[in-house]
């Protein structure tokens, strides 16, 4: 996989499947906007698990140069809009989100796409991880969004 941006919720849900390793073993390079640095703060002063990112040579933090498509934005937290801006400025990436509504708009921008949900699958494609199951029950647990159906067709798609 090129490289990828990536929002908050990625980076926490795959933490807290201690999967976080697979982002850097399947692109070329990670890079956050400066918004998912302070919503992973915020996290951590309020108990949240998280990873410390300075601990994390491989996540790269780039900011937005151009605020062009802020107006474009509605609706979104800070995090999902950055990485939308920064798939703007850098098209060649695959952003990965799991706002339902900031995925929306990444493919009505015709930008490349991933989720949490893709990552699993392309770990367990690569042999990174041998089932996908496990961890689906483990996001599960933490409350990660997952309808019936979405969790049958990626258990499908994995061969499961």
């Amino acid at each position: 996989m090129p490289e990828v941006i990536c929002d908050t919720s990625p980076i926490q849900y795959l933490y807290q499947t201690e999967l976080l390793g697979i982002l850097p073993e399947l692109s070329d390079k990670v890079w956050i906007p400066p918004a998912v640095v302070e919503e992973i703060s915020i996290g951590h002063k309020n108990n949240v698990s998280l990873p410390d990112l300075d601990s994390l040579k491989w996540i790269n933090v780039k900011r937005p140069v151009s605020e062009v498509a802020l107006p474009l934005i509605k609706d979104l937290g800070a995090g999902e809009t950055e990485v939308l801006m920064l798939g703007l400025e850098m098209p060649e990436t695959v952003l990965i989100l799991d706002d339902l509504l900031a995925r929306q708009l990444a493919e009505n921008l015709k930008l490349k796409l991933r989720g949490t949900l893709g990552l699993l699958l392309d770990a367990k494609e690569r042999g990174i991880i041998k089932s996908v199951k496990p961890f689906l029950d483990k996001l599960g647990s933490l409350r990660f969004r997952l309808a019936a159906d979405t969790r049958n067709v990626v258990l499908k798609l994995a061969g499961e």
